[in-house]
């Protein structure tokens, strides 16, 4: 496709070369390791794989053209990447006379649209449906795919924290892309997605993807909000600024919004898009809403208002944060025309979600419970759910990120204290920060609530502890990881499963 073709109407600048006459025949990327002959090489400033630095390089490499960013102003913007600018330069002026460069204000917002335009914008093409806020993304981005595919045998594509894909077909994709892939990833992954068959495309669209135009020109459909709860606040300093972020989602970029009347800043986006807002809640007057809620270990009953009816439901998981999550996710297929009855009925038949409340049953009998739970909300309502249902004692199995909010940690450690028995303190991820100094943090919560604790960075040896000392009626919750699979320490990826060492160490021993 033309060069000129790509940024059309989108303001840019070339600063050398023919842009009606240079031919990008190979996508476009911002990792210079991606580039290949006839690729479009966008060169993000600060991005880890790229950036205006390696610009010669993606030359190298065969990019038939190249995105540089014009020069920013502001001391902020200096301190982020001081040789941005030297770059920028250099790269215009060594290029080769046939390569052309085209200078832009935003090289991400010229990215969305030159990826978006490249792949002949995917998302016009499908139902789209994004999800954010802090907590249920991944649990509604699974309910909405699982209830189209049960009540109308649909192709849905989903893109999110367990990777991208179309159906049971996993689209393989580098481990560096996010759960919100940058444009050039997302935009491949659409045009896969609807070449694929894909009648419709769920995605999470996580704070820091909205903030740099990740989600741009993806043509959303549907925009659901679920919750604001502290979390991120490495990367956004304030409550307010993570708020923002996730507001940016209905300042144009969705074109009728599903949101939680329960929570404030839901509840505020009405008046953001008037008359295209749909609501749901539990405790509040909604148009969706549920009633008569009724939990056990097997899931939970309830009954689904709307529009002046009743629909008995039930899904197979406990909890009011997973009736709230249905709600989301039957709303956000109706407003896409999808019959209301077919979906109540599917809701009966939702598949477990990865790490999500997964759960398992070992030998002895002892329940054990794998949860994503990370922040101090989501832990909240996790362990709620299972006090509402526990025989036994309830034991947690859980850690704080490292390089992330530290401000969180001894509140997860009160939380975890105030709704369990006995708490085992552990790694999750501390990437370069000292395990045991993370562990610190967290102890001063738990010790508040006089709840007895033990501790040990090792996390199999964490969970091991836990399963040994667990009986029959007990529930062991493992949270903070869900399904990821592998923990970070330092820069490297470790494999590692909960749920799978749940079941190696659950096995009867061999002789």
């Amino acid at each position: 496709m033309k060069l000129s073709g790509l940024l059309t109407g989108h303001e840019h600048h070339v600063l050398q070369g023919d842009a009606e006459t240079t031919r990008i025949t190979a996508g476009t990327t911002f990792d210079v390791e991606r580039v290949t002959p006839g690729s479009l090489f966008i060169a993000v400033p600060g991005h880890r794989g790229g950036g205006p630095a390696a610009v010669g390089a993606a030359l190298a490499r065969g990019a038939a053209a190249v995105i540089v960013e014009a020069h920013a102003d502001g001391e902020a913007a200096a301190a982020a990447d001081p040789d941005a600018d030297a770059d920028t330069d250099r790269a215009a002026r060594t290029a080769p006379r046939d390569v052309c460069v085209v200078r832009v204000p935003d090289t991400r917002k010229a990215a969305a649209v030159a990826s978006s335009r490249y792949f002949g914008e995917p998302g016009r093409q499908m139902d789209m449906v994004a999800v954010t806020g802090t907590n249920g993304k991944t649990s509604i981005s699974y309910m909405v795919e699982s209830l189209l595919r049960i009540s109308e045998g649909a192709s849905v594509g989903v893109i999110g924290t367990a990777g991208s894909r179309i159906g049971d077909e996993v689209i393989p994709m580098p481990p560096s892309v996010l759960t919100t892939p940058e444009s050039p990833d997302l935009q491949y992954l659409l045009g896969r997605m609807r070449d694929g068959g894909a009648g419709s495309v769920v995605l999470e669209a996580t704070s820091m993807a909205l903030l740099t135009h990740r989600v741009d020109r993806t043509f959303v459909d549907v925009g659901v909000f679920t919750n604001l709860s502290q979390d991120h606040l490495d990367d956004h300093g304030t409550m307010e600024h993570y708020r923002d972020a996730k507001l940016r989602l209905f300042q144009g970029l969705c074109r009728h919004a599903v949101v939680n009347a329960d929570d404030v800043v839901g509840a505020g986006i009405a008046a953001m898009m008037p008359g295209a807002v749909t609501t749901y809640a539990l405790d509040t007057e909604a148009d969706f809403r549920a009633t008569g809620l009724s939990a056990d270990a097997s899931g939970t009953r309830f009954t689904l208002h709307h529009a002046g009816r009743a629909y008995p439901a039930a899904i197979p998981v406990p909890g009011r944060f997973s009736v709230s999550n249905a709600l989301a996710a039957v709303a956000a297929c109706r407003v896409l025309g999808h019959d209301l009855g077919g979906l109540v009925a599917a809701l009966a038949l939702l598949p477990p979600v990865p790490g999500r409340f997964e759960r398992f049953v070992t030998p002895s009998g002892t329940s054990v419970i794998v949860d994503y739970a990370h922040s101090p909300d989501s832990l909240d309502k996790v362990l709620t759910a299972i006090r509402g249902f526990a025989r036994g004692r309830v034991i947690t199995v859980f850690g704080c990120g490292g390089d992330r909010d530290t401000t969180k940690r001894a509140d997860m450690g009160r939380i975890a204290g105030t709704h369990s028995d006995l708490c085992v303190l552990t790694s999750d991820n501390p990437r370069r920060e000292d395990p045991e100094a993370i562990l610190d943090q967290i102890a001063p919560g738990i010790a508040s609530t006089g709840t007895p604790y033990e501790r040990t960075a090792d996390r199999r040896r964490a969970i091991a502890f836990a399963l040994a000392g667990a009986g029959p009626d007990d529930i062991v919750l493992i949270a903070g990881k869900g399904s990821e699979p592998h923990q970070i320490v330092g820069e490297e990826l470790l494999p590692f499963s909960d749920m799978a060492t749940v079941r190696e160490l659950s096995r009867p021993a061999t002789t």
